[in-house]
């Protein structure tokens, strides 16, 4: 077991002298601003890849919901204010309407038969053929 740990120092020294040699590579003076925006873009795109972000759905929601709510609201106050309005007009004929004579009144059995669909006369339609 100690062969083995010295065969990995003796390794890592090796590998750490070469890794010496090698020049510096020049990098540019903003290498770590770019760096941290690349971090942050790959954030940005894993964090809308996972599915819905809530946070920037929800207040659109809420928005379209209460648009919905005040909408409905309205058109039902608009439907009973127009149901009233026709009930009131109804009413103010009622009222306006002349109420019927005394004469129509007393020849109202005659006045209900000329409604009402008259049949034919057999008796004088042999007759007349």
């Amino acid at each position: 077991m100690k062969n083995n740990a010295d065969d990995s120092a003796r390794l890592e020294a090796r590998l750490n002298a070469a890794l010496r040699r090698l020049p510096d590579a020049p990098v540019p003076s903003n290498f770590t601003a770019r760096v941290l925006g690349a971090i942050d873009l790959e954030e940005n795109v894993s964090a809308r890849s996972h599915g819905w972000n809530w946070r920037f759905l929800f207040p659109r929601v809420a928005v379209a919901a209460a648009v919905l709510l005040f909408a409905g609201a309205s058109i039902e106050r608009y439907e009973v204010h127009s149901h009233r309005v026709t009930l009131a007009k109804n009413l103010a004929r009622v009222v306006s309407a002349q109420a019927p004579s005394v004469d129509a009144l007393e020849n109202l059995d005659a006045i209900q038969g000329m409604s009402q669909s008259g049949h034919a006369d057999n008796d004088l339609l042999a007759a007349l053929q």
